[in-house]
């Protein structure tokens, strides 16, 4: 089956869908206002990072492709101007949903005042928090006095300002034109004016710091005559691709810190400043950008990053019993399994497979894992691979505790997580010095496993988990982390880390699939076997939940599933390049997508493997046993996932555990966020087991 733009959605077009289902939350109006607001910084940060990555890279492709790459680039000039259209078009409905959230919190008597807005006391108020906290955090820089902005930060929202002198002898006053980078990291977005009153109502005012910039402007051009100031916001976002060198003389950690300096520098990809600046003023902007009208610019409003948004102060409060009324989704306190409060982990983990589905499950039990390998004597030594790190990670502290305790602990810290480059860096510094053996990845190849290995006197044990072993990420995303003794899921995982260790030896895995050993062919292999047991009148379902799936070759391998005959489920959160109604599928094909309070992290893939998955009672065929298979891993169905970075897939033997999985995708493929919610039930479900 030949691939094309009728039954194949670009990624990069994928992915923005994937960001409108995101704003299309953010518009209901059955949702709490506070979530409303988060879902709006959500989409703006997912936005700011698509045109960092993606958008540079494909903007890349266009510049520099050769004429043996002809294909390949028209393809990328295809997908910008989709891409562009969208975004433009998705801009305005943000703005329009801003403006109605806006109008929403002013009915709960909450309301974002600008510095027209201020009554004599809140000016007051605002010029005294500037002299006390801002004014020596803010520097104007004359446009006049630069010849480029373009170091300037990509996370950060300047304003340009222009200044006026009028003097009454003249017809045009004198003019300048000046940048101030607001002080966000250090005093956040919003400030919080007092309260007022009107009657019993009491009203919470709020301020982005914005406009408690442009309030104070006359303070902040000391001994000069300008006597009237307007101040237009703007942002850049830039080429976030790094540049690592290939020079052989310097190893993998000068070369991730010499790129993430490199980073600061690179090419602005997009623009976007308020509408209302005048053409006088975007020109000289543009010019020392060093934009033209052919780069991604967008007007928008009067503020940027909304992404801050996710920060917005948590004011107000429900009002009545109708939780339609709250600002807020109801808290929901992760859930400690009965199993992880026994006195020795390890050994409850000897006596059966366990699972933890964070964030319903509380991540507590898997550091506690560690912290009891750190002291327990049996244990002799710890593995694990780290993806991305929590601030203060409590990961970290207890291997670096197995190290000081005589343990020997290897951890391989991936480099090369986009965006957390630096502080794994500095990370990777902090375990060496504790005596942790850190191996820094595979040139060439990323590793994104997720997987642990404690080798113990009396038997060891590994965890394999879909998501990071971050505290934080476990807050918020949706992941499995399967804990077993199993000796052929054990030996498998220990042999993950020879690979990582010595890549250029051959290994075989028993259980584990493993990229990129096998993972592909073991997919390709997976789904014929589908289609096999189709056409053989035995039962046949794959049933998956994963984060992305564009990769062409499964693509079509799933298309000719369905076309078989085989029932195609997919529950996928992201980018997505299947068309699931092409009339030749028959109808076979669904895919579903979860946007909720938590993001869906977890990969389930289900095979029916000759055994009916509705039904999940071990049926015999030409007297063997057959049972649905299962496994949890770190990847998604991408090329990048399967041909260019260490990932693993584990089965799942445990019976209940197999049916809790299964229950997880089930529940996720009736999930229409309405009627049926399957994070609501699923923490339901979980708070009456325990």
């Amino acid at each position: 089956m030949k691939l094309n733009e009728k039954n194949y959605i670009e990624r990069d077009v994928s992915w923005m869908y994937f960001n409108r289902r995101i704003l299309d939350e953010a518009q209901r109006q059955d949702i709490p206002l506070m979530e409303r607001l988060n879902f709006l910084g959500i989409y703006s940060n997912n936005l700011d990072e698509f045109f960092r990555v993606r958008v540079a890279t494909l903007n890349r492709i266009v510049e520099y492709a050769d004429k043996n790459s002809k294909d390949l680039r028209q393809r990328s000039e295809e997908t910008l101007k989709t891409v562009n259209k969208l975004n433009a078009k998705y801009a305005n409905i943000f703005e329009e949903t801003v403006l109605d959230v806006e109008k929403e919190l002013k009915k709960k008597h909450i309301y974002l005042l600008k510095e027209t807005d201020l009554d004599v006391n809140q000016q007051e108020f605002v010029k005294d928090y500037y002299h006390k906290n801002l004014a020596g955090a803010i520097s104007p820089i004359w446009l006049s006095s630069i010849k480029t902005l373009t170091a300037t930060s990509d996370d950060t929202i300047y304003l340009l300002v222009r200044l006026l002198h009028w003097k009454e002898d003249k017809k045009k006053p004198e003019k300048d034109f000046a940048i101030i980078e607001l002080p966000v990291k250090q005093f956040g977005r919003f400030l919080l004016l007092p309260e007022t009153a009107e009657g019993e109502t009491v009203n919470h005012n709020v301020m982005y710091l914005d406009d408690v910039v442009r309030c104070c402007l006359p303070f902040m051009f000391p001994g000069t005559s300008f006597n009237h100031f307007d101040a237009w916001s703007f942002k850049i976002t830039k080429d976030a691709e790094m540049e690592i060198e290939a020079d052989i003389r310097g190893s993998m950690l000068q070369k991730i810190a010499k790129g993430v300096k490199s980073r600061k520098n690179g090419m602005p990809v997009r623009l976007i400043y308020d509408k209302q600046m005048p053409r006088e003023v975007l020109k000289r902007l543009m010019e020392r950008l060093g934009l033209s009208s052919v780069d991604t610019m967008l007007t928008s409003g009067r503020y940027q990053n909304h992404k801050d948004l996710m920060k917005f102060p948590r004011v107000g409060s429900s009002v009545g019993d109708n939780p339609a009324d709250a600002l807020e989704y109801p808290k929901w306190t992760p859930i400690t399994p009965k199993w992880s409060t026994e006195p020795s982990l390890i050994q409850t983990i000897r006596q059966r497979d366990r699972f933890l589905h964070v964030p319903y499950h509380s991540f507590d039990t898997y550091i506690n894992l560690l912290r009891e390998a750190a002291v327990n004597p049996e244990v002799k030594g710890i593995k694990t691979t780290l993806y991305r790190l929590a601030k203060d990670s409590k990961v970290v502290s207890a291997l670096i505790a197995a190290a000081r305790n005589g343990k020997k602990v290897t951890v391989v810290i991936e480099l090369l997580a986009r965006f957390d480059e630096e502080s794994n860096i500095d990370w990777s510094k902090k375990m060496a010095d504790a005596g942790v053996n850190v191996i820094t990845g595979v040139e060439g190849l990323k590793i994104h496993s997720k997987v642990t290995h404690i080798s113990a006197k009396y038997g060891d044990i590994a965890v394999i988990s879909t998501g990071n072993f971050h505290e934080g990420n476990a807050r918020a995303y949706t992941d499995f982390l399967e804990f077993t003794a199993c000796k052929s899921i054990v030996n498998d995982v220990a042999r993950v880390f020879e690979f990582i260790e010595k890549p250029y030896l051959p290994v075989r895995f028993k259980e584990l699939i493993v990229s990129p050993n096998n993972m592909r062919n073991k997919l390709t292999a997976l789904i014929n076997q589908e289609i096999r047991n189709h056409q053989h009148g035995l039962p046949a379902h794959i049933l998956c939940k994963l984060n992305h799936v564009t990769d062409e070759h499964i693509v079509k391998q799933l298309y000719e599933a369905a076309a078989a005959g085989v029932k195609v489920d997919l529950l996928v959160r992201g980018n997505c390049s299947l068309v699931s109604n092409l009339p030749h599928l028959g109808g076979n094909m669904r895919v579903n997508a979860i946007i909720d309070r938590y993001l869906e992290h977890s990969r389930i893939l289900i095979f029916a493997n000759g055994a009916d998955i509705a039904h999940p009672e071990i049926v015999e065929v030409d007297g063997s046993h057959q049972d649905y298979l299962v496994f949890i891993g770190s990847a998604d169905w991408m090329p990048r996932n399967l041909d260019h970075r260490i990932e693993v897939y584990a089965p799942v033997f445990d019976r209940d555990l197999k049916a809790e999985a299964k229950m997880i995708v089930e529940y996720g493929m009736k999930d229409d966020s309405n009627q049926f919610r399957s994070q609501e039930e699923l923490y339901k479900q979980y708070s009456n087991d325990n």
